[in-house]
């Protein structure tokens, strides 16, 4: 083989692994801070930190060498975040990562300088954090986890109205105080009365209150459950999950973290690959990409988990066809 064919080759090896020896050693040759603000508890969080990291590691960046992460945990509480951002602001990162719509909107106020990765349910327009999608214009880009809020609420009303083909009458836990929730609570109605449901509203404000929830079910007479997607829930869900499966009521949520935890099913955006998402944008970032010119991006994917082992517990019979639908099963 001639030497020139030799290098050429080498060339389209090393483009095929997606960053160049010339990328990797501008990452590793600058010590950057990154500050992290994430809604959850520190454990509820632990697979999209790590996914988070390792996309890191793949860019090149090794903490203690040429990045250090600061991180910061609302424990599910939207009051507590815009404190933890006052506090992640004064580190002066060189980028701030904020997941939640509380997140977003706490470091959109605490700072218009420092560049900021979101990740948010609501629309970045509408919500004020960009011009538009394609141009932020301003110090935050980041990804929004919805897409369109009206088609993911409904989707899953629709995957649990197929599972329970005989639901009529649904309750649905949210957080009224949490902006996430926010986003899906005015969408709620409409989605369900196209689908023949009728609402009975839980409202849940702190994790004390999950204690008086089965009672509240029960006295409404449900058939099924549509869990809110607020960060509180989200970092209780292990506690959520043992509620409703005392109750044997088929019940629908945002995150596959939920089925993981023992919930019936999830239908939503993978929150680990949007974490890794976001590194890839921080990396442009650190690299001297400017957030005004980077564009917000939707989720790679969408996926119906399925939790088998939760139907036969409560002794609920999932078609054949539907399970078709799901892209995992847990069995």
């Amino acid at each position: 083989m001639k030497r020139r064919e030799f290098i050429t080759l080498l060339g389209g090896a090393a483009a095929a692994h997606g960053w160049s020896i010339a990328a990797r050693a501008q990452a590793s040759s600058v010590h950057s801070l990154i500050g992290m603000l994430s809604p959850l508890s520190a454990r509820a969080a632990t697979r999209n930190v790590a996914a988070f990291r390792s996309a890191l590691r793949d860019l090149g960046y090794v903490e203690g060498r040429n990045v250090t992460m600061e991180f910061r945990f609302g424990d599910g509480v939207a009051e507590r975040m815009a404190p933890l951002a006052y506090d992640l602001v004064t580190l002066k990162p060189d980028v701030l990562v904020a997941g939640s719509q509380s997140g977003a909107l706490a470091v959109h106020n605490a700072t218009r300088t420092i560049p900021i990765v979101t990740m948010t349910p609501a629309d970045p327009v509408v919500s004020g954090f960009a011009r538009s999608l394609a141009k932020p214009g301003g110090n935050i880009t980041g990804l929004w986890l919805l897409g369109s809020e009206d088609a993911v609420v409904g989707k899953r009303l629709d995957f649990l109205k197929l599972a329970v083909p005989g639901l009529a009458r649904l309750a649905v836990i949210v957080n009224p105080d949490d902006p996430t929730d926010h986003v899906q609570i005015p969408r709620l109605p409409a989605a369900a009365r196209a689908l023949g449901l009728a609402l009975e509203v839980i409202e849940v404000r702190d994790a004390s209150e999950l204690d008086r929830v089965s009672a509240e079910i029960i006295r409404a007479e449900v058939q099924g459950l549509f869990v809110g997607q607020s960060p509180l829930f989200n970092s209780a869900r292990a506690q959520i999950a043992a509620i409703v499966a005392q109750l044997k009521l088929p019940a629908v949520y945002g995150f596959r973290e939920f089925a993981d935890a023992g919930g019936l099913m999830s239908y939503g955006p993978n929150l680990p690959d949007m974490y890794r998402q976001a590194a890839r944008q921080v990396d442009r970032i650190l690299k001297g990409a400017s957030p005004a010119e980077i564009p917000f991006e939707l989720p790679t994917r969408y996926e119906l988990i399925v939790n088998l082992k939760t139907a036969k517990a409560m002794g609920l019979a999932i078609s054949d066809s539907f399970l078709l639908l799901a892209d995992e099963v847990i069995e």
